[in-house]
This record gives structure tokens, C-alpha cells and sequence, in this order.
């Protein structure tokens, strides 16, 4: 029993005492985490690792490296960025980048959707990270788009607008415009975070919700509108501006038809 106090009072026993709780604590934090990466849908195969590789190493290791490693001031490291991240910046054009610029714009991809995967499948072999998201969230069927309107207003119409018409940010950077964005590369943009757009986890927004925020948008762009012309949706700024412009000119032209009569 005096040996057992003994070890208690020594002055490493807090030290020991603090060390195990750490380790239990990491233990059952490693357990019990929700999972941020998803199972690909599909298993990749070897043949489409190594397509992807002569296409990455043709098109895209200029900048990012033979490895995906990164290279300062040209490209970012691919490590862990995952498949979902590739099929969302090539697939919608961005990349490969034409020119070095503040943003990289959406345009016309130049590869095909095989060749996207493929690319998309050897940058998962670097690392783990965000898989390609599943059908079943991407499709819309039984999404809830008031509760993804909920959603899209809390999280992200400080940057793209109450609609997803887009908004400028600092330093002429931009929130692009939702509008004819599929639904499976609004969540791809939700998972990876692109450019100044923070990523949302699954911990932060679940698949559903996801899902649900890309039906509003659906339904946002493509429902009619009651009002006649949206004016692109721009709010009170591009309503005032036509209104302004608008009367303004007609108020000239009465004025100069009547000037001219009266003479």
C-alpha cells in the first residue's frame, strides 16, 4: 500500500495520468469521427490509374508535379484532394488552366468524361480525400428544396446571392453563378472547396443536405417567374438601375417633345 502512494505522489505520475488520457481520448476520437471520405462508387481498376497517370503527367504535372506534389508558385499539391475534387475542376473546364490568372473561370472542358474519371482515379491514388459523390445524391428525386433554401441562405448567400446569381468578392475575385451548374458538381464544390470557397464536410452539411441545397437551386433557376423578367436576379441594385434609366429617359424625351411642340 506505502508503494502504491509512493508512485502516486511521484511527480511523473500527473505526466503519466495526462499521457494516457490523451491516448484514450485520441483512441475513441479515430473511432468515432465521422468519416470525410466516402467509397467510390466504383472500384478503380489498375488500367484506369495508369491511363490517368499518362494523362496527368501530359497535361498536368507541369504545375502540380510528377506526383501531384505541388510546385511552389505554379500549382498546389494534389495529395488528398480527392477524386471529386479532379472531376469538379476538369470536368467543368477550369482546368487545365489556360492562363495564370486571380480565378480560373468555368468553360468547356477539354476532356472527355472516361479521360476525367481516369485523371480523377490517379490523384486518388496519391491520397485519400473526397470521392466522386453517389447517384442517389446527385439525382434530386425526394430532395427537400426548402429545407436546401434554408440552407443555401445561411451558408452561402453571402457569396453567390440569394439565388445563386453569383457576387463579386475582394481583390477581383468572384462567387461564380450556380445557374446551369449540375447538381453533381454543386457538391463537389460543397466537398472540396475550390479556390475561396470553404469545403463542408459531411460533419458540417450531410449528403441529404447537400442534396437538398442543390434542389433549390434547380428550382430556383428553372421555375417561372411570376413577375415577368428577373433582371438576372441581382436585387434591388438591377432593379433600381432599369427603373432609373428607364424613366429617365423617358422623362427626357417628354421633355424634349413637348420643348419642340410648344416652339
Amino acid at each position: 500500500m506505502n508503494s502504491l502512494l509512493e508512485y502516486r505522489r511521484h511527480p511523473a505520475a500527473i505526466f503519466v495520468l495526462l499521457l494516457a488520457a490523451l491516448a484514450v481520448m485520441g483512441g475513441l476520437y479515430m473511432a468515432l469521427k465521422p468519416s470525410e471520405v466516402r467509397a467510390e462508387t466504383a472500384a478503380m481498376s489498375a488500367e484506369d490509374v495508369q491511363e490517368g497517370n499518362k494523362l496527368f503527367q501530359a497535361n498536368c504535372a507541369t504545375c502540380h508535379g510528377a506526383n501531384g506534389e505541388g510546385i511552389t508558385d505554379a500549382g498546389p499539391s494534389l495529395v488528398g484532394v480527392g477524386a471529386a475534387a479532379v472531376d469538379f475542376q476538369v470536368a467543368t473546364g477550369r482546368m487545365p488552366l489556360a492562363a495564370p490568372g486571380v480565378q480560373a473561370m468555368r468553360k468547356e472542358p477539354q476532356f472527355d468524361q472516361e479521360q476525367i474519371d481516369q485523371m480523377a482515379a490517379f490523384v486518388a491514388s496519391l491520397g485519400d480525400g473526397p470521392a466522386v459523390p453517389e447517384e442517389q445524391y446527385t439525382d434530386l428525386e425526394g430532395a427537400d428544396a426548402a429545407h436546401g433554401g434554408e440552407l443555401f441562405r445561411v451558408n452561402c448567400a453571402m457569396c453567390h446571392n440569394f439565388n445563386g446569381s453569383g457576387g463579386a468578392l475582394t481583390r477581383g475575385k468572384y462567387a461564380p453563378s450556380l445557374e446551369g451548374v449540375s447538381p453533381k458538381h454543386v457538391y463537389q464544390a460543397m466537398d472540396t472547396g475550390p479556390q475561396n470557397m470553404p469545403v463542408f464536410s459531411d460533419s458540417n452539411l450531410s449528403p441529404q443536405d447537400k442534396e437538398d441545397i442543390s434542389a433549390y437551386l434547380d428550382e430556383m433557376h428553372n421555375a417561372p417567374n411570376q413577375g415577368g423578367n428577373d433582371l438576372g436576379n441581382l436585387g434591388p441594385v438591377a432593379d433600381g438601375v432599369f427603373i432609373w434609366t428607364l424613366g429617365i429617359g423617358l422623362f427626357l424625351g417628354a421633355a424634349f417633345w413637348l420643348t419642340r411642340k410648344s416652339s
